[in-house]
């Protein structure tokens, strides 16, 4: 077992957690993951993140400040409940249109649900595609935003040479996931909180620790804040930086195509 985080060389796409999985498998494994925890999934953003989650979209919705005016697109990626895409039309005065990608229909019924309700749909659309192979025409797109979903997507670099084609010239991508702390104390107890709460918790709000244990181990691996960021440089974004948030417990990633 191994919880040493890979590089900007990648190696997530064969990284199921701490386990190392022959490549291929990685998908099916996350998707199960998925599938098991759509229904309660927000409550568990609660728990993993401590509520800090909320804010934490939040601040990336004022960084990207959604033009307010018709023909905005934003393509939502690994965003299947709802929960950047609402805020993005709600924040654009419900001018904008959101695309919301996943690649798990369990998670984009929840989306489309939560959807009717909010009485956003005509401001949304949820389809069901791989990051790693959008079906969209290139220059489509004014930004690309996925928020604590990256870093289930087995090969990172193909995601975001994706997220390059299909923005616009001067598009924006905006990246928020959970990253490597960077204070002495609460990186201590994080890990306490992360290994040993969180499972007890996702058995006892979903009846199974198994995909609590996995999304844990998932943060752990996934590229600190300096080598993800080079990633994304390497796919060709420019004036690429990050904001941490919380101690670097998570951190928002920046880039745009110019």
């Amino acid at each position: 077992m191994s919880d040493s985080r890979t590089s900007a060389d990648g190696g997530m796409e064969t990284s199921y957690g701490f386990r190392e999985v022959p490549t291929g498998e990685k998908q099916g494994l996350v998707n199960e993951v998925f599938h098991k925890v759509a229904k309660r999934y927000d409550i568990m953003n609660d728990v993993m993140s401590m509520g800090m989650h909320r804010a934490w979209k939040d601040a990336m919705i004022v960084s990207l400040n959604p033009r307010k005016e018709r023909g905005y697109k934003v393509l939502d990626v690994a965003g299947g409940t709802g929960d950047i895409a609402f805020r993005i039309v709600e924040a654009s005065n419900r001018q904008a249109h959101a695309t919301v990608l996943d690649i798990n229909g369990s998670m984009l019924t929840v989306g489309a649900e939560r959807a009717k309700k909010k009485k956003l749909s005509d401001n949304l659309t949820f389809v069901e595609a791989n990051a790693e192979e959008l079906p969209f025409e290139a220059n489509s797109f004014d930004a690309y935003t996925i928020a604590f979903g990256i870093r289930n997507v087995p090969r990172i670099e193909v995601a975001l040479s994706e997220a390059y084609r299909v923005l616009k010239r001067g598009g924006r991508l905006l990246v928020l996931e959970f990253s490597e702390v960077d204070l002495p104390i609460l990186d201590k107890v994080y890990d306490a909180w992360s290994f040993n709460a969180i499972p007890k918790f996702g058995k006892a709000i979903t009846g199974d620790a198994e995909p609590y244990q996995y999304l844990v181990e998932s943060i752990r691996k996934f590229p600190n804040q300096e080598n993800f960021a080079a990633m994304i440089s390497t796919a060709g974004f420019s004036r690429v930086t990050y904001t941490n948030y919380t101690g670097g417990i998570a951190a928002l990633h920046s880039g745009w195509k110019l």
